[in-house]
């Protein structure tokens, strides 16, 4: 603004500065003789307002319009002593006198330096506040606001409007409309308890109008005068006002102070200024993703978990080492072709039935017209699904070859994720996992897909011990605790139990053993610590149903059983028959012909054993140096490799069946008072257990080695494992994979007979023994008509006394006594009459015997 001297009609350009940072004590507050009051800051106003003031309080606003008029006076009243409003914040031509007033009080507040510059100054101010009323920066009542808004922005805009204010004062009226030309920058100063008063409404003014995009563009427009402001001299050094100039310095730099924190303060109360206009600039935030995009994230997750590469690492190495089980799968079965083909119509079976007529799944088409001739053997009854895809013999044929291969893969997934459970290393786990699957022993028993599909026990075992919380290094951590991992450790429980007795017997004696043993140690603790060992009732309920669910299923499997053993009671064994099958303890070292490193070597070995088959025993001489290493060096406490090495011993005893010490104190009691084991006829199967046993001891070496090697490279730059590190690491899991190669047979099932396809039933396959009775079973799969024929464990004696009477078929005896039994055709087969009597008599007449004869293919048929 402009101020002049009076009585000389000069001006000279009023100082910005001071008016960007303080207004100067009005001539209103000396001739009320008032003192000035401190300016208060934007955070509280320290202005005691005096009873004119008070009497003349803004009234609140409704956050559109100013509470106050353009000069700081309350919106509405004036009083005595206080300067006219100005109709707007531009400078305007009218009222000359007025203007004149104006400027007289500017000049008595602030002084009189550099008054020849003056009139120039408020010239050049009357047109650019002329050019910003032009853009619509007035309001109706004028809009101190926006001058407010523009002095928060910076000393270029309130220099601007101390152009216009300067302007008004041109007329020489008195001092006392210096207060009121800005309130806003007047409730920085707080000269008067007057102006205290109105500066809330400035300030909520300020805010209001700080919102609109004029205000910026007058900040704009300002902002070219502010190199001109600069020059103006500094109001301060009158008397009178330098206190007060310096006091609303303070006060303007901390109301730019609160400006710059992004809130401006009214009465207390605080709210947001105007968005940042330099967001505009910032980086754009990242787009949502898309519902594609977090299923991929997830499925990558899911690749990339230890779990899945597990799995699939365990499927890989299965294709692999029973290789060339799926080179011809609709053809070829591993080791031979009875007791596969055997198992292969069981799967079949279970299968069919279950979709057809579930409440004869016991009594099969086979071993007709015997009952319950499905229990006759293990029974495979948990691949039953497996069994409801495809029919007839090739279909059957493939499916056994996945299973079999599944079942390895299942093997080494399970005794991996027991090894982890219980504190593995991941590499020392592999070797458990590994070592169980392929031990040497188990070549052996390739033909046997009862005894290889193992991998419930393991896995059972570890969803167990992961839902208690318990681990063999860690202990027992209730944070862990998890009744869901318990409730599946449980059906796989079930689940294994239901693939057969041969394995399941001994792995749910141990089970429940293993939970007899786990309650009375749990209540032992408590005793002993006199405190309450976290549990849960929910792990509590988990375990009760899962109990009954893995019992109740044992025993539905078990009534058939006692069925047979009831209708047949020749069919128990006798320790006789255990003695025939136990092995010395030559066989724990001696390998199977299908094993490609010791099978040669050990040729002589194995013709001292009586029956080589369950006899060689041997789970890998890797494994047990492994295992001996174990006993020294091992992430195990000391107890824990005692206990497994007394797990080891004990069932290697119990495997050796009646060799050790004729098993008076071993084997025997358990074939006499545990109620089923009378049924296992092959006590070294038991090397199954101490197999794992000797894995688990194997695992805590080699995590024990991995562990001290990461120790090792942790000291290296950079620490990374060199070549001869990783290679000590791997060596052991590549040691006990040689040790399990195999050169497993697979020999090509034979054909089905065309007769076989159009056959009725009930018939007979002739010739009839244990071996060929198996192919008729899987011949069967086509359509599953009954058949005579069957081979198990063992043979009915009907059956025997069928095979007996029919050599001399056909003849009057052997019609008459089949057609009793209910046999309405019989196939004789011409590739394997030779050397039997059927070689005679295969194409004798049979016109008086009141039958027909027909040949089909490579077979004759006899309807009866």
């Amino acid at each position: 603004m402009t101020t002049g001297q009076p009585g000389t009609g000069k001006a000279r350009p009023a100082p910005a500065r001071a008016e960007a940072e303080t207004q100067p004590a009005t001539a209103a507050a000396a001739a009320t003789s008032t003192p000035a009051q401190p300016a208060r800051t934007s955070d509280k106003a320290s202005a005691v307002p005096t009873p004119e003031s008070g009497a003349h309080r803004p009234r609140p606003t409704d956050g559109t319009t100013t509470g106050a008029a353009t000069n700081g006076t309350p919106h509405g009243t004036i009083g005595d002593n206080q300067p006219r409003p100005a109709k707007s914040d531009v400078a305007e031509d009218g009222n000359a006198a007025e203007d004149g007033a104006t400027a007289k009080a500017i000049d008595a507040a602030l002084g009189r330096r550099d008054r020849g510059r003056g009139r120039a100054w408020r010239w050049w101010a009357k047109d650019t506040a002329a050019t910003d009323g032009a853009k619509g920066n007035a309001t109706t009542d004028g809009t101190q606001g926006d001058t407010a808004n523009n002095g928060a922005k910076g000393d270029a805009a309130k220099a601007g409007e101390a152009a216009k204010n300067a302007e008004a004062a041109k007329d020489g009226e008195t001092a006392e409309a210096g207060a009121a030309t800005k309130a806003g920058d007047t409730a920085k100063t707080g000269d008067t308890a007057k102006t205290a008063a109105a500066a809330k409404n400035s300030d909520t003014a300020k805010n209001d109008t700080a919102k609109n995009d004029t205000a910026k563009n007058d900040a704009a427009k300002a902002g070219s005068t502010k190199g001109d402001a600069d020059e103006v001299g500094d109001p301060a050094e009158d008397g009178g006002t330098k206190d007060a100039a310096t006091k609303g310095g303070g006060a303007a730099k901390d109301e730019k102070a609160g400006d710059a924190d992004g809130r401006v303060k009214t009465d207390g109360e605080s709210k947001p200024v105007a968005a940042d206009r330099w967001e505009a600039f910032a980086s754009a935030p990242d787009p949502k993703p898309s519902i594609f995009s977090r299923a991929g994230r997830a499925v990558g997750r899911f690749l990339i978990h230890e779990w899945t590469l597990a799995s699939l690492g365990a499927l890989v190495l299965a294709v692999l080492m029973t290789w060339p089980t799926l080179r011809y799968p609709r053809y070829t079965l591993p080791q031979d072709y009875w007791d596969p083909s055997l198992q292969a119509w069981q799967m079949a079976w279970s299968g069919h039935i279950l979709l057809t007529d579930p409440a004869h799944l016991w009594q099969s088409n086979t071993f007709f017209p015997e009952l319950w001739s499905f229990a006759f053997s293990d029974t495979l009854l948990g691949y039953a699904p497996a069994g409801m895809l495809g029919s007839g013999p090739e279909d059957a044929v493939l499916r056994y070859n996945i299973m079999f291969v599944l079942a390895h893969a299942l093997a080494t997934l399970g005794a991996y994720a027991l090894a982890r459970q219980l504190g593995a290393g991941r590499i020392g786990a592999a070797v458990a996992g590994v070592s169980y699957t392929y031990a040497p022993w188990l070549l052996a028993q390739a033909g046997h897909l009862h005894v290889l599909s193992n991998g419930g026990i393991p896995l059972a075992l570890a969803m167990l011990a992961r839902g208690h919380g318990w681990s063999l290094r860690h202990g027992y951590r209730p944070e862990r605790r998890h009744d869901g991992w318990i409730y599946a450790g449980w059906l796989v429980a079930a689940w294994q139990l239901s693939l057969g007795f041969g394995i399941g017997l001994p792995f749910a004696y141990l089970l429940g053993g293993a939970v007899l043993v786990a309650v009375v140690l749990f209540y032992v603790r408590r005793l002993r610590t006199r405190r309450a060992i976290p549990f849960g009732r929910r792990l509590l309920v988990a375990d009760l149903l899962g109990g009954l669910l893995f019992a109740g299923v044992g025993l539905l499997m078990a009534i058939p059983f006692f069925k047979v053993t009831e209708l047949h009671p020749y069919a128990e064994r006798t320790i006789r028959d255990i003695s025939i099958f136990s092995p010395p303890a030559s066989g724990f070292v001696t390998a199977p012909a299908e094993s490609r490193i010791w099978g040669g070597l050990h040729e002589g070995a194995r013709a001292a054993l009586p029956w080589h088959p369950e006899m060689t025993l041997l789970p890998g001489f890797v494994l047990y140096a492994l295992a001996l290493g174990g006993l020294f060096f091992s992430v195990w406490r000391l107890r824990h490799r005692l206990l497994l090495l007394a797990g080891v011993l004990v069932t290697m005893v119990f495997a050796m069946g009646t060799r050790f010490f004729d098993g008076t104190f071993t084997y025997v009691p358990l074939f006499e008072h545990v109620p089923g084991w009378s049924a296992l006829r092959t006590p070294g199967r038991l090397m199954l257990w101490t197999t794992l046993l000797l894995g688990l001891l194997a695992a805590g070496a080699v995590t024990a080695l991995t562990d001290r090697v990461r120790e090792l490279t942790a000291q290296r730059i950079p620490s990374w494992p060199g070549p001869w590190l990783r290679t000590a690491t791997l060596l052991p899991l590549l040691l006990v994979t040689l040790e399990g190669l195999n050169t497993t047979p697979h020999p090509v099932v034979p054909t089905q007979p065309a007769a076989m396809r159009s056959a009725e039933g009930p018939l007979l396959v002739l010739p009839s023994n244990q071996s060929l009775d198996q192919h008729v079973m899987l011949w069967s799969t086509s359509g599953f008509p009954d058949v005579v024929n069957g081979g198990s464990g063992f043979t009915p004696r009907q059956l025997d006394d069928v095979r007996r009477v029919s050599q001399s078929f056909p003849n009057q005896t052997s019609v008459d006594y089949l057609r009793t039994l209910g046999v309405r055709t019989v196939v004789l087969l011409r590739e394997q009459v030779a050397g039997t009597p059927w070689e005679i008599s295969i194409d004798a007449p049979v016109e008086s015997l009141g039958i027909t004869r027909q040949e089909v293919g490579s077979a004759v048929v006899f309807r009866l």
